[in-house]
């Protein structure tokens, strides 16, 4: 079966071509896509060629936040699926074409164990989020929020999310900085710092932080962040960092921990999914922009990699009905 997907032809190259789905196994699903997401981390990083190892070796199908239609069923899957939404985390399912993640396809085979199907979930466009939510999650998890004073670097998608969860599961105080004002608008923090027109230090004055979440990779707002930290606070590093550089004083007189947070744990992603159910996670906050897979897909992925209003770029692969 022939599909439609975009396609990393090379560094700062994507075309939609056509590509060849490998057959429905008896454990497999067949998955009609209705929209995708551009990751403005993994995937910008495998656009620009900084990840130059399997499975981003060029051409390569990138993609691991799908939500479309299971219109197909192996037979050793219940049939009652069929006509379902859910979130697919990406598929290996081609046979001349590489997969890094492999969601930005028009039609996707996979197992039926690495979809989430979104019942009750009243938009279903808002499984785009789980594994944004799932990460942000994880980081609460790492950083046993409940009671305690958070501050979250960066209001980025990730960091949107995880301020309402941090206020969620019980912190007593969530404080959040970021230099651009549009998206500090969209943030649901306690306290809200703009360092671009913001004294971060006089802005945080009087605060000692138990944990610091970083989503922002910036090694100087991290620096300064650390200053504000209690003793035995901690650090979770919330991103993909290529090299660490920060002074290490901070560590050492407050004895602070650092946790490396790779992704999300097992069952994470069930759990945001019934937060947006229950509307305790506001997901569609952070989907700002949307494009058609048909229309000018360097456009959409410009946009999405270098314009800081845009939190999150969906992608129509299908014309609402």
């Amino acid at each position: 079966m022939k599909s439609r997907a975009i396609v990393f032809t090379g560094i700062r190259r994507i075309e939609v071509k056509d590509v060849t789905l490998k057959p429905v196994s008896p454990t497999d699903v067949l998955v009609e896509t209705r929209w995708s997401s551009i990751s403005t981390g993994t995937e910008k990083m495998a656009f620009n060629g900084l990840i130059p190892s399997p499975p981003f070796i060029f051409p390569f199908i990138p993609g691991y936040e799908t939500v479309g239609r299971i219109i197909e069923v192996g037979d050793h899957v219940n049939e009652n699926l069929i006509g379902k939404f859910a979130y697919i985390a990406g598929s290996f399912g081609y046979t001349d074409v590489n997969a890094a993640f492999g969601g930005a396809s028009q039609f996707i085979v996979c197992p039926v164990e690495s979809v989430t199907v979104l019942d009750g979930i009243r938009d279903p466009k808002c499984g785009i989020a789980l594994p944004l939510g799932a990460t942000a999650l994880h980081f609460m998890d790492l950083g046993e929020v409940k009671d305690k004073k958070i501050l979250v670097l960066g209001q980025g998608a990730v960091g949107i999310l995880a301020v309402q969860l941090a206020r969620h599961m019980g912190a007593s105080l969530v404080a959040a900085t970021e230099p651009v004002q549009n998206r500090l608008d969209y943030s649901a923090a306690d306290l809200k710092v703009n360092p671009s027109t913001q004294d971060v230090s006089a802005a945080l004055a009087g605060h000692e932080f138990d944990v610091m979440i970083d989503s922002t990779g910036i090694m100087n707002a991290i620096e300064t962040g650390l200053r504000f930290l209690k003793f035995h606070g901690k650090v979770i590093f919330g991103g993909y960092y290529q090299r660490m550089n920060i002074d290490y004083s901070q560590a050492f007189e407050k004895e602070l921990s650092f946790i490396a947070a790779k992704q999300w744990a097992r069952g994470d992603l069930l759990r945001v999914r019934e937060l947006i159910r229950r509307e305790k996670l506001q997901a569609g906050k952070i989907f700002t922009h949307s494009h058609a897979v048909d229309g000018d897909l360097s456009e959409a992925y410009r946009q999405a990699f270098s314009d800081p209003d845009c939190l999150k770029m969906i992608l129509n692969w299908k014309e609402e009905t």
